[in-house]
């Protein structure tokens, strides 16, 4: 089927997506595209409409809102299917964060509509997270300790604030800080690293929350996952170093590290929150994996 078919998310941006998804959508109809188009009425709609859609036939799908909106998409067309035949992922990019196109472009929108206009696609990996009752697929990032306690805060009070509001959930969970332990190997590791840290980052691409680069090396294109480690740092240190979030010089402090997966073993015992492609989830996680190379993106 040749047609797409968008989902927007009404609340994306804080009904940014309501007002200006209609004018993006009329542009590309203009130029010929056949576009069907549902409104999503809450959260994890997204799913339910992307799956019912993919059963119908489509195998091309537009995400107007955020990146929750391209979330909840392809997990609708993955979540629970041993098989998915290729689809293509295209970006109306009105929400609040809109991490992942930053990869790419500074000037998502705009790059994506044309992208989408010429039919200009490149394959990305995904990764999936298995848990205690089922699999997450994440384009973007995954998540615990400092960096998903930020995201859950925000959701919960400050993302109306849009960037802003991101700030504000970090100088607030700075406050609050905790250092945890979360139990985890990689690929062929014989050991458990059960060392305390400030967050573990387990990245397809390099930004989160907007702006802030937390994995500068990750490639969603390369087939690895994105392995960021920040130790226990302490709450003066961190708003030292706070700005280096945002350039990704935060990788050459002395307690962080990196390295490239492919496999990710988790022995947690009990739910933790998980931000993933920022949104927060709390999951008994099990496992990660890459899928290489398993969606297309206009871009």
């Amino acid at each position: 089927m040749d047609r797409f078919f968008a989902i927007v998310n009404p609340a994306a941006g804080g009904g940014r997506s309501a007002r200006l998804a209609a004018p993006a959508l009329a542009r590309l109809r203009e130029k010929g595209l056949q576009v069907d188009v549902v409104a999503s009425t809450g959260p994890g709609h997204a799913i339910q409409l992307a799956r019912e859609a993919y059963d119908q036939g489509y195998r091309r799908f537009l995400a107007v809102g955020g990146d929750g909106t391209a979330h909840e998409i392809l997990n609708g067309i993955f979540a629970g299917r041993t098989s998915v035949e290729r689809i293509a992922l295209g970006f109306l990019p009105l929400g609040t964060g809109n991490s992942f196109l930053r990869d790419f472009t500074k000037d998502g929108a705009e790059a994506s509509i044309q992208a989408i206009l010429e039919n200009r696609k490149r394959p990305i990996d995904l990764i999936r997270l298995t848990h205690a009752s089922g699999e997450i697929y994440s384009f973007n990032l995954l998540s615990v300790g400092f960096t998903a306690d930020v995201a859950a805060l925000t959701n919960r009070i400050f993302k109306p604030f849009g960037h802003l509001g991101y700030l504000l959930g970090v100088f607030v969970r700075v406050v609050q800080l905790r250092r945890r332990a979360f139990a985890l190997r990689c690929d062929d590791d014989s050991e458990w690293d059960e060392r305390r840290s400030l967050f573990l980052a387990f990245n397809n691409s390099k930004y989160t929350g907007g702006t802030m680069l937390i994995a500068p090396n990750a490639d969603p294109a390369d087939g690895l996952i994105e392995f960021v480690r920040w130790g226990p740092i302490g709450r003066f240190g961190l708003l030292r170093t706070l700005p280096r979030l945002y350039d990704g010089t935060h990788i050459t402090h002395p307690l962080a590290s990196r390295r490239a997966v492919c496999h990710v073993e988790f022995k947690t015992g009990a739910p933790a929150d998980v931000m993933i492609d920022g949104e927060v989830a709390t999951l008994e996680c099990r496992s990660l994996d890459i899928l290489p190379a398993a969606v297309e993106i206009y871009i």
